[in-house]
């Protein structure tokens, strides 16, 4: 077997070649562009309870399923609900602006509107947040609303919203 020739020009060979620095320069920008969706798989013990939760509750729309897990549209994210009660546990948490914040949570960043529909739509739901919705960093950089809360399979939630999108990421 004879070797073939690499004939790929240098940017097609290294992909990175010519990237900028900051990777996700565009996705941050403050004007709306496309958004790259993420993708997470969590475990969770019943998938009947992921899908009254995600789907019922939070009002994601299922994707593709099988007998061992479900895709859920959480705002244009694909997060995958696997069956793996094995999985669960305790999880822990670090003082953030007061509050012990679990250290494995997922969740979105919403408009202020969406955030205080959905606090009001979940607090009218009974849930029982493990913090409640506020206000941290009060008149400090990345001031932001936020709550935590879980899901049946003790998966932590946080949705956050700042009135200054452009404080996402500023220091």
């Amino acid at each position: 077997m004879t070797a073939r020739a690499d004939t790929r020009t240098d940017a097609h060979a290294n992909p990175h070649a010519n990237a900028p620095t900051d990777a996700h320069a565009d996705a941050r920008a403050d004007a709306p562009g496309p958004m790259h969706p993420f993708h997470l798989a969590f475990a969770v013990r019943s998938l009947d309870e992921a899908r009254a939760f995600y789907g019922g509750l939070l009002g994601c729309p299922e994707g593709r399923s099988s007998t061992e897990w479900v895709d859920f549209d959480l705002y244009g994210h694909q997060v995958v609900a696997h069956l793996a009660p094995q999985e669960l546990g305790e999880a822990a948490t670090n003082a953030v602006d007061g509050d012990q914040v679990p250290v494995r949570h997922f969740g979105v960043v919403l408009s202020m509107a969406e955030w205080n529909a959905l606090a009001e739509r979940l607090r009218a739901a009974g849930v029982r947040f493990l913090i409640e919705p506020h206000v941290r960093f009060r008149g400090q950089v990345g001031e932001q609303a936020t709550m935590f809360f879980l899901d049946p399979s003790g998966n932590a939630l946080e949705f956050k919203a700042f009135a200054d999108r452009s404080q996402l990421f500023a220091k």
